[in-house]
């Protein structure tokens, strides 16, 4: 059996976390020369990570996407339409802005699994 490439995580985030994911060696590019992250600064436009996020999620060698939860309020809409259970979508939290549960769509949609009854 012969064993094929392992697949990429993506990362959607501030300078900061993608300079340590990329540190931690997740940068790649694919066949196309399309690079597995987007770093978002101010002169990045909402339409840009909505776009590059469709992308990945279409992209057959990404099954994680890593997107920081600041940024993912910005493309919310996106988010809440993919409900496929690759690629997982994780909202993690940036230097500059705490991880809220409350906001976090893969959590809401967890917690709406269960009904108080199950968690006696």
């Amino acid at each position: 059996m012969a064993l094929g490439r392992g697949k990429l995580i993506g990362v959607i985030g501030d300078e900061d976390t993608c300079v340590g994911f990329l540190l931690g060696g997740i940068g790649e590019l694919n066949k196309n020369r399309q690079p597995n992250f987007l770093v978002v600064d101010k002169s990045t436009s909402v339409s840009d990570i909505e776009d590059c996020l469709k992308n990945f999620i279409k992209r057959d060698d990404i099954d994680i996407i890593l997107i920081n939860q600041n940024i993912a309020e910005m493309v919310r809409h996106v988010l809440d339409a993919h409900t496929l259970p690759v690629p997982a979508i994780l909202e993690i939290p940036s230097k500059d802005s705490p991880y809220d549960p409350n906001k976090d769509s893969i959590l809401r949609r967890a917690k709406g699994m269960f009904s108080a009854e199950d968690l006696k």
